[in-house]
This record gives C-alpha cells, structure tokens and sequence, in this order.
C-alpha cells in the first residue's frame, strides 16, 4: 500500500472516531477529533513539497477541513447558532475522505479551504535562512517565504463545556522577559499540548499579537483555554509556549524561544518557567536555556471544576 493510501486510511480511521463520539454525545473528545483532523488536513494542503495530492485534491481537502471545523464550532456553542453544521450533513463528507483520490465531483457544501498560512516546523526558519542567503546570491527564489502571520486577534479557542468531576484550565500568559524585546516585530505565542512523544493532543492557538512592550518585557495578557480536561491529559504530558516573531528582512515568522510546564506544575496561581533555545523540543530531550539572565514566562493558571 503506497504513503498516501496510508495516509487516506489514517484520516478515514479518525473521521469515524470523531464521528462516533458525536453521535455518542461524547462532545468533548468529538471536538479534539474534529480539531485535529482538521489540522492534519490543513497542513498537508499546505505542504509545499510533493505528497502525491493534486492542486485540486488539496483544494478538496481544504474544504473538508472548513467542514471539521465548522461542526467543531457548532458543538462548541451552548446556543443554537444560524450556521449550525449538523451531523448527517458532516457524514456526507466519508465517501469524499476515502475516494480523494478518485473523487471529482462538485463538493456538496459552499464553503471555502481555511485561508492558508505558513506552518514552520520546529527548526525549518533555519533552512529557510539559509534558502534566502542563497538566493540573494542568486540560487534560486526569495519569494517562498511566508507573509505576516497570523491574523493580529489570534487564533484563540472558547473554554470547552463543563462536565461533571471534571477540570478545566485556564491559562493567562501575563508577560515575556527578553533582552532585545523591544526589537520583536509583531510578537506572538503559540500554545499546543504534546504527549511524551511530541504528538498534539490539542489543536494549537495563536494568542493575538502582544499589547505592549516594555524595557525587557513583552506583555500579552491573554487568557489561552487547555481544550481538554486536566484528568483526560496523559501521564508525560506538557502544555508548551512558542514565542515567535516576524523578521521583515527574511520575510516569515520565525521562533525565537520556547516554554512548557508539565502536568506536575498545573496548580492555580502564578508560575514563571524558564525558556530554552530553539529548535522547540517537543520530547524534552535536549533542553538548552535561552539566557543565563533572570528572563522567563511568566503565567498565571486558574482551575475551574464542576462539582
């Protein structure tokens, strides 16, 4: 079986779990799914190498992602909303998943692909620094490189439905301590939550670009919401804080440093963590301190348990 029927496979599989949990009233875990998969999506509609999906399959794919996303929003919201995106019109969408590759009908719903923006792998701002010194040499093209990225209000998600026994957490990223803060350009922080093996346990969100900055500060203020219950967080778990920041003259967003807590640490209050160079280390394997100054995040966390 080729890569891409693999993958096909793989979506197919995660489809049906996010589909069942939904149709089980399981809204939660239904909401994870439909977040994920949809972000699985996106990035291979944005893959700029090949990976054996045509312009149009990507186009396709892109829309199924909308799709996910839009049932996500729908369950999300206690009020009946106008746009609601109900299950069996979702379920339409299964046949599409699993012939993509064959499928050349016209899509069933008027929606339109998530606009696109550039998803730097953890490291790849260096490859692409060194793309840019190429070509200014005359090795090729400047003009891979990504725009201004994100949306200045963020990609923030609502706290999740309360559920009986079960917590949720609230985060506040207050404040950035950084030594050349007031050179960031368009600053902002990108929030996931990994496994012990890296893998996103969470969509990630983008806080807005940051309100203010100040000496050796670069305040946010912001609350960001775990979309998921603290019980449901495997054990090896951490929630991990990427500051990034716009570089005009190499023309894309680059990490400058990263953060994370562990679950040991989710306690209500304030906390400040350390920072640690990039390349961001989702495993937690090699860790090198940014600054031997006393620079760091600082966060404040809440607990809201419905008893």
């Amino acid at each position: 079986m080729s890569d891409v029927n693999k993958t096909v496979q793989k979506w197919h599989a995660s489809f049906r779990k996010a589909t069942d949990f939904d149709s089980w009233g399981q809204l939660v875990e239904a909401i994870d799914e439909y977040q994920i998969l949809a972000r699985q999506l996106q990035k291979e509609v944005q893959a700029t190498n090949s990976t054996g999906f045509s312009e149009e399959q990507k186009k396709t794919l892109g829309k199924i992602a909308t799709c996910l996303e839009m049932r996500g929003a729908s369950l999300q919201c206690n009020n009946q909303i106008k746009e609601e995106f109900k299950l069996e019109d979702l379920k339409k969408l299964e046949t599409i998943i699993t012939n993509i590759l064959t499928f050349n009908k016209e899509f069933p719903f008027d929606v339109q692909p998530v606009p696109s923006r550039k998803i730097l792998a953890p490291g790849e701002e260096e490859n692409l620094e060194l793309e840019e010194e190429d070509a200014a040499a005359g090795h090729g093209s400047a003009d891979v490189f990504s725009p201004r990225a994100p949306a200045a209000q963020g990609t923030l998600l609502p706290r999740l439905p309360s559920e009986p026994g079960m917590t949720l957490l609230t985060i506040k990223i207050e404040k950035i301590g950084l030594k050349d803060a007031g050179q960031c350009i368009d600053p902002y922080i990108t929030f996931t939550v990994k496994d012990a093996n890296g893998v996103d346990l969470n969509p990630a969100q983008d806080t807005p670009v940051a309100s203010r900055k100040e000496d050796t500060y670069i305040h946010f203020n912001v609350d960001v919401e775990v979309q998921k219950h603290v019980e449901r967080l495997p054990k090896g778990a951490a929630i991990f804080f990427e500051f990034k920041h716009y570089k005009p003259k190499k023309r894309f967003t680059s990490t400058k440093c990263f953060a994370f807590m562990e679950m040991d640490e989710i306690k209500p209050g304030p906390i400040v963590i350390e920072l640690y160079k990039k390349p961001t280390d989702y495993k937690r394997k090699k860790l090198q301190l940014l600054t031997k100054k006393p620079l760091y995040l600082h966060l404040h966390q809440t607990l809201h348990k419905d008893s």
